[in-house]
């Protein structure tokens, strides 16, 4: 008999609620207050391999896109136990819209409000690193900044053969979160212009502060690419 998939979304709820008793964290170069004083709203752009850590971080309140996959869904209890707010879409595939457009509305509204955003900006399916439009159209559409953050626990497990080398913080690390400066949309740039730019400061922030693992993460890209076997 199939498990409903909200049980182990569950199980990793409680995990997440755990590790977050048991684990430090420390943020570096923080723009956060400096933009709430402003009133300016602002948007969390973060790699999927790092969303376990980002997660446990989470500031409660802010608006999450999460796929329609199975994947989405057991991180759904994990969200909603940290007070953060699932909004459900996916990429636009062949076979039509998967819920991404009205996801991307969604958060346009719920931003609006003065309400942080989040995207995992290179999931579901990457590749790795490559930052997709959605996170440039959203800050467009709303003026909000963009903030990069780069999640580095002290002591992790890392799911070597996923495709984003997908990360765990092990018990009792310490999880540095370490900000990039925030963006804005520039008049008269394209979406495409925007995502480039989001892009390079993103994977120039984590390999400053993670090189070794942004390293093999780039290598192991360019093998699955490639077709080279890992080892």
């Amino acid at each position: 008999m199939k498990v409903p998939i909200a049980i182990p979304g569950w199980f990793i709820a409680a995990a997440i609620l755990i590790l977050r008793a048991c684990c430090r964290v420390r943020l570096h170069n923080d723009p956060r207050p400096e933009l709430r004083t402003r009133s300016q709203p602002y948007i969390y752009s973060v790699l999927h391999a790092h969303q376990v850590a980002a997660v446990i971080q989470g500031e409660r309140g802010t608006g999450a896109m999460v796929s329609r996959s199975d994947d989405g869904e057991l991180l759904i209890p994990s969200l909603r136990v940290r007070g953060i707010i699932p909004i459900r879409g996916s990429n636009r595939r062949r076979t039509g819209d998967k819920g991404g457009l009205a996801a991307i509305d969604a958060l346009v509204d719920h931003v609006a409000c003065g309400s942080p955003g989040y995207l995992a900006v290179d999931g579901p399916r990457g590749p790795r690193n490559r930052v997709h439009k959605g996170i440039a159209s959203l800050s467009q559409r709303t003026g909000a900044a963009v903030v990069n953050l780069v999640a580095v626990p002290t002591r992790r497990w890392i799911f070597t053969r996923a495709w984003d080398r997908f990360q765990i913080p092990k018990p009792f690390a310490t999880l540095h979160g370490y900000f990039g400066a925030p963006l804005f949309p520039c008049a008269g740039e394209s979406v495409e212009q925007y995502r480039i730019r989001i892009e390079t400061a993103l994977n120039e922030l984590e390999q400053k502060h993670d090189s070794a693992e942004a390293d093999s993460a780039r290598t192991a890209t360019r093998d699955r690419r490639t077709g080279v076997s890992g080892t």
